[in-house]
Parts: structure tokens; C-alpha cells; sequence
């Protein structure tokens, strides 16, 4: 299903980043509803796991660097598609790994999802700002 290269988003967690350190876009990435606070009403804030992992996104966006999966994408030979078509795959995923009661997997894809999505946001230049005040007018 997913591949190394997705499940380490890029290697955002590399010691070498320090702006990156423990950004993995894994748990407590919060609900369609308020981002800002987690499934257990704790926080209260904005999720700085988001905002980490859209900080590399955005970095890496700009400074494309080689061997970087987030550059990769960026710059594809596909354009924009390359990420359209890994939300999609990646949106599969999470679907079957639902249907499965896989909730390991689920997680795992579910933050595939959200990745590529930043990604997508990204490089559309959008910002997270963006994203939470369409899902605070939602509310």
C-alpha cells in the first residue's frame, strides 16, 4: 500500500532540519471540524504538528532540495497531477484500510492524505490559514 517514502513524508523528521524535528504528520492531526483542537477537547490551540509539517512543506517547495519526496512532487513532470493523483491513491487507501477495521493502517493513510493535501495547498499558495478559517466557517 504505502511506501517508505510516504509513510517518512520526505524525511521531515531528519535531525539535520531543525526547523523539521519530530514532524511526521502522524496522530493528533485533528478532525474535519476544528483542526485546532484534538479528539479529546485538549489543546485548545492550533496543532503545531500542522504547522510544523506545512513549514517543511513550504521549504521544501522553495529550496528543492535534491532527493527531497516533497521536491519531487513539485516539480513533476505531471504538474500538479502527480500530487492529484496521490491524494487519490492515497484517499483508496484509507478507505480500504476503514473497511478493514485496520485502525494501524487507517491512521497511517489518513495522514498520507493529509500530507498530500498540504502539499497540494502548498504549492496552489494557500496557507494553513486558509484551510482553518474555510473549516471555522464550517463549524
Amino acid at each position: 500500500m504505502t511506501d517508505d517514502t510516504d509513510r517518512a513524508f520526505d524525511g521531515v523528521d531528519d535531525a539535520d532540519d531543525d526547523d523539521a524535528s519530530e514532524t511526521d504528520g502522524g496522530e493528533g492531526t485533528g478532525s474535519a471540524v476544528d483542526v485546532a483542537t484534538d479528539r479529546d477537547g485538549e489543546g485548545g490551540g492550533e496543532d503545531p504538528v500542522l504547522d510544523e509539517l506545512f513549514a517543511v512543506i513550504e521549504d521544501r517547495r522553495d529550496r528543492l532540495p535534491e532527493g527531497s519526496y516533497t521536491a519531487s512532487l513539485v516539480t513533476h513532470e505531471k504538474g500538479e497531477n502527480a500530487v492529484l493523483e496521490k491524494i487519490g491513491e492515497e484517499a483508496t487507501e484509507t478507505i480500504l484500510a476503514a473497511k478493514d477495521d485496520d485502525r494501524e493502517g487507517l491512521a497511517g493513510e489518513a495522514a498520507d492524505v493529509v500530507y498530500h493535501l498540504l502539499v497540494l495547498l502548498a504549492m496552489k499558495g494557500m496557507t494553513l490559514a486558509d484551510l482553518r478559517a474555510e473549516l471555522r466557517e464550517r463549524r
